[in-house]
């Protein structure tokens, strides 16, 4: 009798109502931010700075973070990074690449290389 669909309040059987119970048990965008922040963080070593990308993918989300790779000064000569990073459904990290480094003085257009 423990496997027994039963009637929910909207007339479906509990198993229908399934899928809609876990997505609603996902976690929401400010809680993937900072899991996202702190697990590039504890991977790299490095401190994230900011999110300048945020989106919900069907395999997930999709982040690009700002990152301090190197501290100089003055503060306008600190090297930043910026890095692509996927998560699951739940925010837990599936992977992350450097899309580009610069100069926190001499930040370039997207989609511009450094020569």
């Amino acid at each position: 009798m423990a496997n027994t669909p039963r009637k929910t309040t909207d007339g479906k059987t509990s198993a229908q109502s399934a899928p809609e119970s876990e997505k609603a048990s996902l976690p929401g965008p400010m809680a993937v931010l900072r899991t996202a922040r702190e697990q590039l963080a504890e991977l790299t070593g490095m401190t994230p700075e900011s999110v300048s990308s945020f989106e919900r993918t069907e395999e997930g989300w999709l982040l690009e973070i700002e990152v301090l790779e190197l501290s100089r000064v003055p503060d306008t000569m600190s090297l930043l990074a910026s890095y692509e990073v996927q998560l699951d459904p739940q925010g837990e990290l599936m992977g992350y690449r450097r899309l580009r480094r610069y100069e926190r003085g001499r930040s370039e257009p997207r989609g511009t290389g450094a020569h």
